[in-house]
């Protein structure tokens, strides 16, 4: 979750409106109070609502309905797009840790994701940022993933789980570290900086994330990244 949200909260108040399929009077003003004290921007917005899908779909009982839970996603998305966000859709802007910005901006990137995500990142453990790449998966986007070899397998690395899930991975076993961090988004947005995608980095750690739409540093890193890609 982003910067004052409190995620386990707001699973607990779900999880309890799902349990007989209504959403009550009571668990209505639940709801409506968590979002009054938490969900106060529209990168909130659309993680809250994201999170809820993601339960919905966990809850589903067949194929068919995950597959209607991710089209109304989709229709929903497209029909109350966020509205003031925190990057325009032209230019640059940066995002800084501690604190759950970056976090945030990733997260809002892999959910306006459409078509592909390219990521090359050292290590992720944040499970924040997993579950909305494995989100976007789902939707159909085509992700791929070149991570290092020293990480890939630490405890509560998520390359375990992503690389189950269907998305191709590529691990870097040079002696050397695949040290990067940066994904680029719809072949239309970059995001690039010294932050790692784990939790430590969005709850103590002094780092930086700039999402960019300046096509000199797209060309440039998408043939970076194809580069990798083809020598791993």
């Amino acid at each position: 979750m982003v910067r004052g949200m409190n995620p386990a909260e707001l699973d607990a108040i779900l999880q309890q409106t799902l349990a007989d399929h209504k959403l009550s009077g009571s668990e209505k003003q639940a709801l409506s109070a968590y979002v009054q004290k938490f969900v106060t921007t529209d990168v909130h917005r659309g993680t809250a609502r994201a999170r809820a899908f993601e339960i919905a779909r966990d809850a589903a009982s067949n194929d068919e309905a995950r597959r209607v839970l991710t089209w109304l996603e989709d229709v929903v998305k497209v029909l109350t797009p966020v509205v003031g966000g925190p990057v325009p859709q032209a230019g640059s802007e940066a995002f800084f840790s501690p604190g759950e910005a970056c976090l945030g901006q990733i997260v809002h990137r892999f959910s306006a994701a459409r078509r592909t995500v390219d990521v090359c990142v050292f290590t992720i453990t944040d499970d924040r940022v997993t579950r909305s790449l494995l989100e976007a998966h789902r939707r159909g986007v085509a992700i791929r993933l070149i991570t290092d070899n020293e990480k890939a397998f630490d405890l509560g690395s998520d390359i375990e789980r992503i690389t189950v899930a269907g998305v191709p991975v590529k691990v870097d076993r040079t002696p050397f570290h695949m040290h990067h961090k940066f994904a680029i988004f719809d072949e239309a947005r970059l995001l690039n900086g010294s932050y790692n995608w784990t939790r430590g980095a969005a709850e103590s750690n002094e780092e930086n994330l700039i999402d960019s739409a300046d096509p000199k540093l797209l060309t440039a890193f998408r043939r970076h990244f194809d580069q990798l890609w083809d020598k791993l």
